[in-house]
């Protein structure tokens, strides 16, 4: 456990240059400068929100680079219940996303990344239903678990205990465990089985992050009393690096890409407010860390430590860092003599660190391939190379996880290069490369996570890496590297990924939903993806006994990994209506291989391996369509096209700059994704073409879109005005307004069993103010709260129907969610359910 704890200060230490997955940082002076005056500062900041992007980078950066505090960021989710503006993934594939800008965020801003268990299962208005969903007990001991690993001698909140029901209830809700844990977390009858691993801790003071944002107004927040606070001024400008801290602050926090959070950097004064609410109270007000002994002192034998590190920082030689080599290896050996404390291991992986960029030793562990299964031998290459005059041998390298040592004894001379092959055996127990927190089934609010250790860790547990035994001026330092593929891009160049550990072979049903509306044949496709060469085995596709599947398997013989093979099943449903789970499954001798891989991969973030069950969801239903032809305009990302094929409808991908009179004329609908009003700049342009459509009889749809940054007000041909309002509560009653109505009606009659089995939320951003054109169909709303009657509004214009819906298709008809389609059906239909004779809208 320590070896991972240290791994990841390892990463989070270089923390000025933007670099994603695991590309070597090569660090320059200034940096090394940097991380040296960092060595001599025993104090720490541990911030407490609850999602990625809530964390305060400009209060994270001030602490970590003007104060040199080690700052930790405990997010207690992972942001799975967030929308997604660069691509398609939703829930668990999202917060795999949002792990991986936290942790490119704090390679910015000088911060450490953790999480607890607790899953984002969407908007909660509450804190009550939040911890009540989370199991409070579980998330209050991972905060105990972060605060004792940690160690923190200052806790700050983001959110205000005192505010439920004034904001996100998962807000509150982790500012109210962060206050119960201040002194918990002390107490060795609180949780005592994490003991074993960890002692129990009393933060020295706790805070509240305010701003004039929680006070309603900069007006309020000016005459409000501030006694009770103390005032940061963290508008530093760093002239070693040519950057303010707010320049920096929001470097990190544009790494938030998925959720549109690009941040342009500000210069000039800047105040950050605390309102003290436990602990020791501060009398001067001038530091976080008053009364707080942050020198070596504090550890048993350092004072001599820190002595020797303020020589070194004042000594130090920027045109020649490689000067106080012998002097950083000389504190390395005292450091590591110490008696162990929380600071020892975070110290010496700091400091070997900075001895190995002093030097410029650059030490890599390059695997042949990027895919490895367990059991295989892989080829790796490793470099070793001293570019400095200070004397280097080394000494031996061993390779992880079995632990094979081989000596070298090799001198690593100014800067010629060390080239060695290694064959590194992979044990057949080695895990899966995969998100450790989705390895088992968890809960709606609840990851599973049961080995105590792995708790709060925020990346996947590599265990491919390679311990390069080096001796530095006659002391022997392990430097570890974890095992990496590379590759030259013609226009990226140099690009890293991780070597990851798959399966022998991975499947995956090419549709995730599959409508059966008859009991008519339906030809069902399989990916079959090789994890190694000269794969043989048999597909079956499983389904229940009523369900036809034929042939019962499917051979399959791939010669080369990586290479992917498509096979089909026919599937025929019965003749009652019913769900059922499909699964793949490849049989290789024996042995069953049931697991899908799916790749994430955009430039900002680390690639990432999930492993999940390769299944789909089977629905037979007696749902109706009409074949409309469906142009549809992509906006922030979904997978309604693809649900709406498996419905039968004809879907055209266009393009902004393709919405025309003449190409519309070729569609019966045009529908928009969700915030296409948001992120399609075209659209504004494109209004009178689209309202024209609508007048000639067609149907345009408009799914929901965020109330601020549209790129035109005038999004509907009659007023209409966006709001906040939303139902968070999925289960919550439905009541039809007209049900008389043709989208109640036809083709389906939709009826309140099909608001059962919603996912997450029934919808967001409800219009809250709309003209007497419109016709509000449905109303709902949360326990306790006044009815929302704007999840879907039809309006007549000319001779077709303008229709804006914030129902949220985007998840349900993903999930195979059978009401969902039958709605999305009904509205497609509407100008078809003029034909019908027992059809006529009655408002």
């Amino acid at each position: 456990m320590r070896k991972k704890h240290i791994l990841t200060v390892i990463i989070v230490l270089f923390c000025f240059q933007i670099s994603v997955g695991q590309e070597p940082q090569k660090l320059n002076s200034v940096e090394i400068y940097n991380q040296i005056q960092k060595l001599n500062f025993l104090g720490s900041v541990l911030y407490i929100a609850a999602h990625p992007d809530d964390e305060n980078t400009r209060l994270i950066s001030y602490l970590s680079n003007e104060q040199k505090a080690r700052t930790g960021y405990l997010s207690l989710t992972r942001g799975d219940g967030g929308q997604n503006l660069i691509g398609t993934q939703l829930r668990e594939l999202l917060g795999v996303i949002r792990t991986q800008e936290l942790i490119e965020a704090r390679k910015i801003d000088g911060g450490e990344q953790f999480f607890s268990r607790a899953n984002d299962f969407g908007f909660s208005k509450n804190p009550t239903e939040t911890l009540k969903i989370w199991d409070k007990e579980k998330v209050l001991a991972d905060v105990i678990w972060a605060i004792r690993k940690f160690q923190p001698d200052v806790i700050v909140n983001r959110f205000d205990h005192r505010s439920a029901g004034s904001t996100h209830g998962h807000h509150t809700a982790s500012a109210m465990l962060s206050v119960e844990s201040f002194e918990l977390a002390n107490d060795p009858t609180i949780f005592p089985e994490q003991l074993q691993y960890v002692k129990p801790w009393q933060t020295k003071r706790q805070f509240f992050n305010t701003s004039w944002w929680f006070y309603g107004s900069l007006e309020k927040f000016n005459a409000a009393d501030k006694t009770n606070l103390i005032a940061l001024q963290t508008g530093v400008y760093y002239s070693v690096k040519g950057k303010s801290n707010q320049e920096i602050a929001a470097l990190s926090r544009s790494r938030h890409q998925s959720q549109g959070f690009g941040s342009t950097g500000a210069r000039g004064e800047e105040t950050e407010y605390l309102e003290f609410i436990n602990g020791d109270a501060l009398k001067e007000k001038k530091s976080l860390f008053e009364g707080i002994d942050t020198s070596w002192n504090r550890v048993k034998g350092g004072k001599a430590i820190g002595e020797l590190l303020t020589t070194i920082a004042a000594a130090f030689d920027h045109k020649n860092p490689s000067a106080s080599i012998p002097d950083l290896a000389k504190a390395y050996a005292m450091i590591n003599a110490l008696e162990e404390n929380q600071w020892t291991p975070l110290k010496s992986a700091a400091i070997k660190e900075i001895i190995a960029s002093c030097s410029g030793l650059y030490l890599e562990a390059v695997a042949q391939n990027q895919e490895a299964t367990p059991g295989s031998i892989i080829k790796v290459k490793l470099e070793a190379i001293n570019r400095s005059s200070a004397p280097m041998q080394l000494i031996s390298v061993t390779a992880l996880p079995i632990e094979t040592n081989t000596p070298h004894n090799r001198d690593l001379k100014n800067n010629i290069l060390n080239n060695i092959s290694l064959d590194l055996k992979l044990p057949e127990s080695i895990n899966y490369t995969q998100p450790y927190w989705l390895m088992e089934n968890g809960t709606d609010g609840m990851y599973a996570v049961n080995q105590q250790q792995n708790i709060g860790i925020p990346d996947i547990i590599r265990e491919a890496k390679v311990v390069f035994n080096v001796q530095i001026n006659g002391i022997e330092i392990p430097f570890e590297r974890t095992v990496v593929y590379k590759y030259n891009d013609d226009v990226k160049g140099e690009v890293y990924n991780y070597l990851d550990i798959v399966p022998e072979v991975t499947t995956s049903i090419v549709d995730k939903v599959l409508i059966f509306k008859d009991t008519k044949i339906k030809y069902v496709g399989v990916k079959i993806k090789a994890g190694k060469d000269a794969l043989k085995g048999n597909l079956q596709l499983e389904l229940p006994k009523n369900w036809s599947v034929s042939p019962k398997s499917i051979p399959f013989n791939i010669l080369k990994k990586g290479t992917e093979q498509i096979v089909y099943f026919e599937v025929t449903a019965p003749n009652k209506s019913e769900e059922a789970i499909a699964k793949s499954v490849a049989i290789i001798n024996n042995k069953r291989f049931d697991k899908e891989q799916i790749i994430i991969n955009y430039d900002h973030i680390t690639k990432q391996q999930v492993l999940k069950s390769a299944e789909a969801k089977c629905i037979k239903t007696d749902l109706k369509t009409n074949g409309e032809k469906i142009a549809y305009i992509m906006g922030a990302g979904d997978e309604v096209p693809g649900s709406l094929t498996q419905l039968g409808y004809s879907v055209t991908l266009l393009k902004p700059e393709e919405i025309t009179a003449e190409k519309l004329g070729n569609f019966d609908v045009v529908i928009t994704g969700i915030r296409a009003y948001n992120t399609v700049t075209a659209l504004a342009s494109k209004q009178n073409i689209l309202f024209d459509f609508v007048k000639s009889g067609k149907t345009m749809v408009v799914q929901y879109n965020t109330a601020g940054d549209l790129v035109t007000e005038n999004i509907a041909p009659y007023p209409l005005k966006l709001s906040r309002d939303r139902v968070t509560e999925e289960d919550a009653e439905v009541r039809f307004l007209v049900a008389n109505h043709p989208v109640m009606n036809f083709p389906n009659k939709i009826t309140a069993e099909d608001f059962q089995g919603w996912k997450q939320e029934q919808g967001l951003y409800y219009p809250s103010e709309y003209d007497k054109a419109f016709t509000p169909i449905l109303s709902s709303n949360d326990r306790g709260e006044s009815p929302k009657n704007g999840a879907l509004l039809i309006a007549s214009h000319g001779k077709g129907h303008y229709v804006y819906t914030g129902l949220s298709f985007f998840r349900e008809l993903p999930e195979g969610v059978t009401g969902a389609y039958k709605l999305i059906s009904n509205i497609i239909s509407l100008k078809s359910s003029e034909n019908n004779p027992s059809q006529k809208i009655k408002n």
